[in-house]
């Protein structure tokens, strides 16, 4: 059965070209970076982000991806590149590359199959906005991305893998996940190819990314529709 249609809500990103207007915002996914009790926000291309203020006081930070709504107070403090207020932000599924298990790698990973939406890297993590078919009984889908080979034979050919667990397909959902790409071997300053093998409703299709392990040869990433509470489904 292929991807059922959804409604996306498109997020709004206001200009500030008048100013530092509390009414202008920004989506963007950002990386989560705990500081004693609080915390500070690492945009992709480096830039620091410090919340002076927010409307999440409850938010416990974890070293994460999460996509933030936020708008610029000031610019460079101490520091920091810019002050911001937090107006919402929600943690990503993040996640390390799985291990590799060889001829156990379907049972364990699944090969239920999604539709990407769109797959970058930014932050050295690899983000994927996806969707797939579930059915009614609450089971949280399991969503990996996973070695094609044992070792560092193919260090930089990889699987996105679903497992439905044999969910039903009744209805469509999206979701958000950032795999952290650290593991990968360094490579020295150099661009190599990153693929990734995807099994989609249309088939088998494979991606393939410039990745640079140095950050600052890294890209951004971003996507076009966010609505809270799209991870909710994933583990």
């Amino acid at each position: 059965m292929g991807l059922m249609a959804w409604s996306l809500l498109a997020f709004t990103s206001c200009s500030d070209e008048d100013g530092y207007d509390l009414g202008n915002f920004t989506v963007e996914v950002l990386t989560v970076v705990p500081e004693g009790n609080t915390y500070y926000l690492l945009r992709d291309n480096g830039e620091t982000l410090w919340p002076f203020a927010s409307n999440e006081m409850d938010y416990v930070p974890s070293h994460t991806r999460a996509s933030v709504n936020y708008t610029l107070l000031s610019d460079s403090i101490p520091g920091f590149s810019h002050g911001i207020k937090v107006n919402w932000i929600e943690n990503i599924l993040t996640k390390n590359i799985a291990r590799y298990e060889g001829a156990a790698n379907d049972s364990i990973y699944g090969t239920d199959p999604v539709q990407i939406e769109a797959i970058g890297i930014g932050g050295g993590y690899l983000n994927v906005c996806f969707g797939a078919n579930f059915g009614n009984r609450g089971i949280a889908h399991y969503i990996n991305l996973v070695p094609v080979a044992e070792k560092d034979s193919l260090p930089y050919v990889l699987e996105f893998r679903h497992n439905a667990y044999d969910d039903d397909a009744l209805y469509s959902a999206r979701g958000l996940v950032a795999f952290d790409l650290a593991s990968l071997p360094d490579t020295g300053g150099e661009d190599v190819t990153l693929t990734v093998r995807v099994h989609t409703f249309e088939g088998e299709k494979e991606y393939t990314l410039p990745y640079n392990s140095r950050p600052a040869s890294q890209g951004d990433f971003s996507i076009d529709n966010y609505e809270p509470g799209i991870n909710n489904s994933w583990k």
